[in-house]
């Protein structure tokens, strides 16, 4: 039963690695699937494993957060940039007419 928990944990740290330039989640089910593997190579007693397995955890977390943070201020520069756009717009077409 642990092989096979290990076997998915690494199977699921591959598919992640491999898939996550289409999505951002995917660094995040890395560092869960890296700290999987952790618990399994404690509970199989390989501690050098255990060692990369957990730095490997804490770097894509501290990754997905860093990729987080930059698409929120992305968005949000954004929208202000739309919303500005858009009220320009329509202060633009309210003076046209009035004069």
């Amino acid at each position: 039963m642990l092989t096979i928990f290990g076997s998915i944990a690494v199977a699921i740290m591959f598919l992640s690695y491999r898939l996550e330039s289409r999505y951002r989640w995917n660094i995040l089910i890395f560092a869960v699937a890296s700290a999987a593997t952790c618990v399994y190579s404690v509970l199989e007693d390989v501690y050098p494993i255990m060692v990369i397995e957990g730095l490997w955890s804490l770097v894509d977390l501290q990754r997905f957060c860093n990729v987080s943070r930059a698409l929120r201020a992305e968005t949000q520069r954004i929208l202000r940039r739309a919303i500005s756009t858009l009220t320009s717009g329509l202060f633009d077409n309210q003076n046209t007419r009035r004069s």
